[in-house]
């Protein structure tokens, strides 16, 4: 590892998962510098998911490796996990819990105590608006305050490295917009992968696209080299998936 800014700290080198003979991902190679936010698109069953998976070490590649801040996810995945935040698509939370209560438990499994963890725990609440939801079940909430929890977690010990499986999913307008302008302001000093369905959510937050179909990379570049807006990148992903 160097001291380069540029230095991958989001790695993919052939990665490849097979279920049975099914090929659900196979020989995917990226790389996302530090300080990046990069997209990550594909029509449902493209292998996005899984990918994921692979790169944040909750699933084992059936070939190739993945690397979070130059750690290998299957060799040296608790030095990797203390640099990622996670937020998978439909993520488990402890409905019994309160937002409180289970993200003061996520930080204490992350080692986190004390006033650290008062102030993350403050910050979380604050940046991801829980306020009103604080000290209420999380099985009672919505499911968009249920995403905000998950990003809350996701964030909560100040990670270099976030892997966002669509986090603006069941989120009304309003609230769409405020995950924005936090991935926005995370990806100033974050490395971002981002995975989502709204187009104009990439053109708004996004540098890079990559984009998957039928378990295979097929794009990698500008958001610009898609599209001019939501539109047009619409045109070009249908294009693209289609041809493929």
């Amino acid at each position: 590892m160097t001291g380069n800014h540029d230095r991958p700290m989001i790695e993919a080198e052939g990665l490849t998962k097979y279920y049975g003979e099914f090929v659900a991902v196979e020989d995917i190679t990226f790389s996302v510098p530090k300080g990046q936010v990069c997209a990550f698109l594909g029509p449902n069953g493209a292998g996005k998911s899984t990918t994921m998976k692979m790169l944040s070490g909750y699933l084992a590649p059936s070939a190739g490796v993945a690397r979070i801040g130059g750690f290998d996810m299957q060799t040296e995945r608790l030095e990797g996990a203390r640099l990622l935040g996670y937020l998978p698509e439909k993520g488990p939370l402890y409905t019994d819990m309160t937002p409180k209560a289970f993200l003061t438990y996520c930080g204490r499994v992350r080692m986190m105590s004390g006033r650290q963890l008062r102030d993350r725990l403050d910050y979380v609440c604050r940046i991801c608006h829980l306020e009103d939801v604080w000290g209420k079940a999380i099985g009672k909430l919505s499911r968009g305050y249920r995403q905000r929890v998950g990003m809350a977690q996701a964030i909560l010990h100040d990670p270099q490295v976030l892997i966002l499986d669509e986090p603006t999913s069941g989120l009304d307008p309003n609230q769409v917009q405020g995950v924005r302008e936090l991935i926005l302001e995370l990806g100033k000093s974050k490395t971002v992968l981002l995975s989502t369905h709204i187009l104009q959510e990439v053109h708004a937050v996004c540098s890079r696209v990559l984009l998957v179909n039928r378990g295979r990379l097929i794009f990698d570049g500008p958001v610009t080299e898609l599209g001019e807006d939501g539109d047009t990148m619409e045109v070009r992903f249908r294009e693209l998936t289609n041809a493929a």
